[in-house]
Formats: C-alpha cells, structure tokens, sequence
C-alpha cells in the first residue's frame, strides 16, 4: 500500500462503486456503479438493456448511438455518472415488435442490415439525421451517418431507408 498525504491507495483497487439514478427510456432506475462505468456498460451489464451494442469501444463505429436529451451520443466514451439527471434513449424505447418506429419499418422493408451488428446505431442515428434536417441528399446522408459504420456495407439499403421515413414525413 502506496501513502499520498493521509489518503492510502491500494493497488489494483478499483473506485468504490456507487448507486447512480438514470432515466432511461421514460423508466427511472438505479444501479450500484464504478465512477469509470460507461453508459454503454451500465445499460448491458447493470440494466439488462442489450439492444445498444458495444462494436469498437473506442467511438469509432456507432453502434453504441443512444439519445441523451434528444442528441446523439456514443454510449461507450459517455461516463454512466454523466448521465444521471438526464433523459437516455435506447433503441428499446424506440419502437418495439408491436409498434415500431417508421425507421425501423423501414430497416425492415429495405434490409438495411445484414449481420444486424451496427442496426440499433444506424437507426438511432438515422431518426436524429431526419429531424436535425440533414437527409436532403444521398450525400448529405452519408456525410452525416459516417459516424456509424456497417462492416457487411448495406449503405445503399440504409440510405433507401432514410430516404422513406424523410419523403414519408415531408
């Protein structure tokens, strides 16, 4: 055991964990979590809400993109703690089987995903992309869903996609 001053740090020794309130899809929950807990870790393996996938952990894919107050986020580079107080969006409080989102209608009707890794990403980027104003174009589209990568390439199918829920909304 190292001494700094008064405090003793033992090593190897991770944060106490502390009980850390979020609201999450419209639902308050808690869970008792390191400081260092990413968002994305505490919805997969504290809050059974799997949908959300962890791909690179380095905020370089997407497929962690939740809503955090309504703006897109990367789960895996937002500490769990820098949540609380706010409003996450997953995309199990999208749509669900008996009602989905038109976007993921739209995934459906276009098989905008193959291997299905990405697709919870894509679509809580794709519904942002429409109501930020930025789906003008197949141009417009892929500069601002770049941020969401899809290994099996089904960019043509998902910007199909986009496409129907924008024309649809106009």
């Amino acid at each position: 055991m190292r001494t700094y001053g008064r405090l003793a740090m033992r090593r190897n020794q991770p944060p106490a964990a502390a009980p850390v309130t979020l609201t999450i899809n419209g639902t308050t929950r808690t869970a008792e979590l390191e400081p260092r807990t990413s968002l994305l870790d505490a919805l997969r393996e504290h809050l059974d809400l799997a949908g959300t996938k962890k791909g690179c952990d380095q905020g370089t894919c997407g497929a962690c993109t939740v809503w955090i107050d309504g703006r897109r986020v990367l789960a895996c580079l937002t500490v769990a703690m820098a949540a609380e107080g706010h409003e996450v969006t997953t995309i199990e409080g999208l749509g669900d089987m008996r009602e989905p989102h038109p976007m993921q209608r739209a995934f459906i009707e276009h098989d905008a995903f193959q291997c299905g890794y990405c697709t919870s990403g894509q679509i809580m980027s794709a519904v942002k992309l429409i109501e930020e104003g930025n789906a003008a174009t197949d141009e417009d589209i892929a500069e601002f869903m770049s941020g969401n990568i899809c290994r099996c390439a089904a960019y043509p199918n998902i910007r199909a996609a986009i496409r129907e829920v924008r024309d649809a909304a106009a």
